[in-house]
């Protein structure tokens, strides 16, 4: 049982799906929090109706022989938020950002943050990357995660495919064969 349902990661549901083209008034932002506070400022922010992606994913705990579920954020202290100047503002009053930064390449975040949103989405087990390396740029040929982009990295042996937030130099990485890539 979680210790705290799952809540939306992503305001408005369709964030991700076009919803942020097109609107000339807003812009992504990277939000760093302040330590453990990436959930309370994506309900703070939904409350106020300010678009924000925060991707979760689930872990399992023993913790006292019980097993407990819980959501944790993908990039540790990062909320992305899509705003307008006043809600840039009204988003800072909330006392939970340390430092707001901004993207030059906003169709390249978008696409990143689509990707990782999709390899969430695939429950396969993720693996965060904190640092990126350099590798064979991939595009996997079918399946359930068909055109994502990525790198092949080696970690312990085994080939995985590395997306990553190239803005945040950070990323998740799959168990992937090669079998399933192609160039990109």
């Amino acid at each position: 049982m979680p210790i705290r349902a799952a809540e939306p990661d992503c305001f408005p549901p369709n964030l991700l799906d076009g919803f942020a083209s097109g609107d000339d008034s807003r812009r992504w932002w990277a939000a760093y929090t302040l330590p453990r506070q990436e959930k309370s400022l994506a309900r703070q922010l939904g409350a106020m109706q300010v678009p924000f992606y925060l991707p979760l994913v689930s872990q399992v705990r023993l913790v006292g022989g019980r097993k407990q579920k819980s959501f944790l954020p993908v990039f540790s202290s990062y909320v992305f938020v899509f705003a307008s100047d006043e809600e840039r503002i009204g988003a800072l009053e909330t006392n939970r950002i340390a430092q707001l930064l901004t993207t030059k390449d906003v169709d390249g975040l978008t696409r990143d943050l689509c990707n990782i949103r999709k390899l969430i989405e695939s429950g396969e087990p993720l693996t965060v990357e904190s640092r990126l390396r350099a590798g064979q740029r991939v595009r996997v040929k079918n399946g359930a995660l068909e055109g994502i982009e990525g790198t092949i990295v080696e970690r312990r042996g085994e080939e995985r495919l590395l997306v990553a937030v190239e803005f945040l130099q950070q990323g998740v990485s799959i168990l992937i064969s090669d079998f399933q890539v192609e160039r990109s």
